[in-house]
């Protein structure tokens, strides 16, 4: 197959709306929305970072497409387009391809968005794989990381620290899990769970949001510190699940609190609220995020993933 053939196989049939052209162009449309802003965010996922060379394809274009779309979550934000990049190693393999294709499909068929365009080429390195995500929230409505305010309630949703405990097993990190447990936490690192549908409805009760991908604490320090604020973060009231917990035992939380990879969202909101997400903490005037049990400061020595 030449590039023209693979675009037409496998990634033309996902291109579902007019505006892609059936990817037969050199751009698309994307039509004006009265009333909307159009949100745009952009990440890489990489060989030996990001998944395993040994992981299933469908699970890699689906975390690829979901770590875009917890983005667009966090902002509030109701996903509708993708544009994919592919480097491609020699030589391509025609069911690792088909594999790849279905995950996206099954995602675009869940989350209602389609591809839009993009480029593929081949390459003497690892695979690489970056997706442009689009969506709308209301205009001027967009949730940032600057409205948090003192007094606010923080809430995050999902329960945190999961995909770190599925990345430690596929490290092999010895442990007496069940089957089950085992197969929930290294599901949860290959295939994010982003809260897409609530996401959508976020800028009705937000004052600031983060999606967290490098850590639950990394995350909130970027989020006081574009706030110009201080965060206190309950440790006690954390959702953890109980297949980290038979994983990590009494290290579960600073663990948990540390890991990254969750593609939940943190959001600052007034007390009180309910719905699909846990108070966490609270926001007050100063600066950083601590994080305390019982009133007690835990200390966290790396408090998320750093890139470089």
């Amino acid at each position: 197959m030449d590039e023209f053939d693979l675009i037409a196989r496998y990634f033309a049939p996902l291109a579902t709306v007019p505006g892609a052209f059936g990817l037969k162009d050199d751009a698309a449309i994307i039509p004006a929305r009265p009333g909307f802003d159009l949100v745009i965010t952009t990440d890489q996922i990489a060989d030996g970072t990001d998944f395993f060379p040994e992981d299933p394809p469908h699970t890699i274009a689906r975390k690829a497409l979901r770590v875009n779309l917890s983005d667009l979550a966090a902002k509030g934000a109701k996903p509708e387009y993708y544009l994919l990049n592919l480097a491609l190693p020699r030589p391509a393999r025609e069911e690792w391809l088909t594999e790849f294709a279905r995950g996206l499909l099954d995602d675009q068929l869940q989350f209602d968005i389609s591809l839009l365009g993009g480029d593929t080429s081949a390459t003497e390195g690892s695979l690489s794989i970056s997706v442009t995500a689009m969506g709308f929230v209301p205009q001027g409505r967009m949730v940032r990381r600057s409205g948090a305010k003192p007094g606010d309630a923080v809430y995050v949703t999902g329960t945190i620290g999961d995909s770190g405990g599925g990345l430690a097993l596929l490290k092999g990190e010895a442990s007496g899990l069940s089957e089950a447990d085992r197969a929930y936490l290294t599901d949860r690192y290959r295939v994010p769970r982003p809260p897409v549908t609530f996401g959508a409805g976020l800028c009705d009760i937000a004052h600031a949001g983060v999606d967290i991908s490098d850590g639950l604490i990394a995350d909130l320090e970027h989020l006081a510190s574009a706030s110009g604020v201080g965060i206190v973060v309950e440790g006690e009231k954390v959702p953890l699940s109980p297949a980290l917990k038979a994983l990590w035992g009494a290290d579960t939380l600073v663990r948990a609190v540390a890991a990254g990879d969750d593609y939940q969202i943190a959001f600052t909101a007034p007390s009180g609220l309910r719905g699909p997400f846990t108070r966490i903490g609270q926001v007050r005037a100063g600066q950083g995020v601590s994080l305390s049990v019982k009133g007690e400061e835990v200390v966290i020595m790396q408090p998320g993933y750093r890139h470089f």
